[in-house]
C-alpha cells in the first residue's frame, strides 16, 4: 500500500512538473515587469535577469551602463495547464509601452528595450502573430518591441529578485515616479 501511494505521489509530481514551462520577456525595469507577472494566475515564479547581449555573466552595473547588448528581462515560470503562452503574451503587451524604441517609461537605453524571446517555433509563431494582430488593430502607429530567439538568460543579483517585496516603499516611489502605471493606463485603458 505504501509503495502504491508513493508511486501515485510521484506520478502526480511528475505530471505537475511536466506542465511547468518558462517564457522570457523584457519590459523595461525588471523590478516592475517581475511584479506585474507575479500577479497573473498560473505564474509560479518570476526571476529578474539579463538577456540578448554579448557579455557573459554580466553584472547590473555593466548592463545599466550600456554597451553589453543585454536587456533587463524576466524569466517567467508558469503552469501551462493554468495559463497559456498566448495569455502571457497578451498580458505582457498590456504592461509595457510598445510604441517606443530603446526605452520604457523613465528608463532609456537599449538595456530597457521591450522584447519577447522565444524558445521554440511555437512560441515564435505565437509571438509574431500577437505583434501582427496588434499592428493590424491600428491602435499604435508603430511597434518597437523586438521578437528574437532566446539566448542565455543570466539571473540578476539576489538583491534584485523580488525587489518590490523587499523594498516596497522604494519600489512604489520608483514605479510611481517613473509614470509606468499612468502611461500603461493611457495606452491600454483601465483593463490591463
Amino acid at each position: 500500500m505504501k509503495r502504491l501511494l508513493w508511486c501515485a505521489l510521484l506520478l502526480v509530481a511528475t505530471s505537475a512538473s511536466a506542465e511547468t514551462k518558462t517564457a522570457i520577456f523584457a519590459g523595461g525595469c525588471f523590478w516592475c515587469i517581475e511584479a506585474d507577472f507575479e500577479k497573473l494566475n498560473g505564474v509560479i515564479a518570476v526571476e529578474s535577469g539579463y538577456t540578448g547581449g554579448h557579455l557573459a555573466n554580466p553584472t547590473y552595473q555593466q548592463v545599466s551602463a550600456g554597451g553589453t547588448g543585454h536587456a533587463e528581462a524576466v524569466r517567467v515560470s508558469y503552469d501551462a495547464a493554468k495559463v497559456s503562452y498566448g495569455k502571457l503574451l497578451d498580458y505582457f503587451w498590456r504592461h509595457i509601452d510598445p510604441t517606443v524604441k530603446d526605452r520604457q517609461f523613465c528608463d532609456s537605453g537599449s538595456q530597457y528595450r521591450s522584447g519577447i524571446y522565444f524558445q521554440n517555433r511555437d512560441e515564435e509563431k505565437l509571438a509574431r502573430a500577437s505583434r501582427t494582430a496588434l499592428e493590424k488593430s491600428g491602435r499604435f502607429a508603430r511597434i518597437h518591441t523586438e521578437i528574437e530567439a532566446a539566448g542565455v538568460f543570466y539571473p540578476a543579483e539576489e538583491y534584485h529578485q523580488d525587489y518590490y517585496k523587499k523594498n516596497p516603499l522604494r519600489y512604489h516611489y520608483y514605479r510611481t515616479g517613473c509614470g509606468r502605471d499612468a502611461r500603461v493606463k493611457s495606452l491600454w485603458g483601465g483593463a490591463h
